[in-house]
Parts: structure tokens; sequence; C-alpha cells
């Protein structure tokens, strides 16, 4: 049976005003696929199932980003305490060895963050950079030896605060300037 008019006829969104136009289907209209379906049909089941998507579906998906999130914050927080501990034991083990030999501490120095002063301490100890940023103290403790600096600290001395050693001095930082702590000691013990 032929049609003399358009087949789109009786569709649900058809129309009269949904004839081709010069450049393809007019505005209102689906493009027809290679299979006979329609394009639009398609679209609009990907619609339906994005759209069935519920508030408690976003809100359970955001726990559990959460989750994960705190989940990988607490394992590097773990392993970082780990290897802090370790450091730690090292810097305890120096401290013994260089009494052992008879490497006397110095006063350490510090320097304010702008690296343009420096400033005097009350803390003796051994400095583990030739740079003599970083240090380890006659009590073991791991110092990082910037300070805020100021009048005060030109006038009393600068206070350090003991800081978490870490296994690797510089990490993070340009090649050449990481250095394992262990070979940090290692060279401090060498020099004497």
């Amino acid at each position: 049976m032929t049609h003399d008019g358009d087949d789109t006829e009786g569709l649900p969104g058809s129309s009269p005003s949904s004839a081709p136009g010069p450049h393809g289907p007019a505005a209102g209209t689906h493009a027809t696929n290679d299979a006979g379906g329609t394009a639009g049909a398609l679209g609009g089941t990907a619609g339906r199932a994005a759209s069935s998507t519920t508030p408690d579906d976003v809100a359970a998906w955001r726990a559990q980003r959460t989750e994960a999130a705190a989940h990988q914050a607490n394992e590097l927080e773990r392993r970082r305490a780990l290897e802090s501990a370790e450091a730690a034991e090292l810097l305890r083990e120096f401290v013994a060895e260089a009494e052992r030999r008879g490497i006397a501490p110095v006063p350490l120095q510090a320097r304010s963050y702008a690296g343009d002063a420096t400033y005097r301490t009350r803390t003796l100890g051994w400095y583990l950079r030739k740079n003599r940023t970083l240090a380890v103290g006659t009590d073991a403790s791991f110092y990082i030896l910037s300070v805020q600096g100021g009048l005060s600290a030109r006038l009393r001395g600068a206070t350090l605060v003991p800081s978490d050693p870490p296994l690797v001095l510089g990490k993070g930082g340009r090649d050449g300037e990481s250095i394992s702590l262990a070979d940090a000691i290692e060279l401090v013990l060498e020099r004497g």
C-alpha cells in the first residue's frame, strides 16, 4: 500500500511541520538511522537512564568517594608515621655513635625563611646538610633550621621546634638535592 503523503503521520511528535528541509530533517524531527530506528529514540532511552539516577544514588556515590579519599589519606599518614619512627631510630643511633666517637655537637644556627638573616639558638647538635638547613640535636630531635626571625630572634636567639624526621632529606627537590638520612648520617660521622 502506497501513500502520497508523509509516512510519519500518526507517530508521536510528528506533525505536518516536521517535513524535511533543504539541509536535512526540520527542527523537532528525529534523524533516521540505518537500522530504520530513530536516533531520538535511542537518545530518549539514554536520557531516561541518566535521569533515573536518584538523589540517594548521588549521595551514596559521594559517600563512597569521601570514604575512599579518607582511607587513602589515612594510609599515607600511616606510612609517613612508620617512616618517621624508622628515621627517629636512625637519629638516636647517630647521637649515640657521635658521642662514642667524641664528635662534639655545635651550637646550631637558624636562618630566616627569606634566608637573608642568621640567628643563634640555644640548641646543640650536628648539621645533617652542608648548607646547614637540617640538623639533629643532642636529644636526637630533628630540626629544620628555618625560623620566622625578627627583632626578638635577633636579641634573644631563635627557638627551634622539632619536626618529624624523614627517611629522605630533600625529598621532592631537584636532582642531587635529596639524600637518604642514613647516607647523610654516614657523611657526618666520616667528617668527624
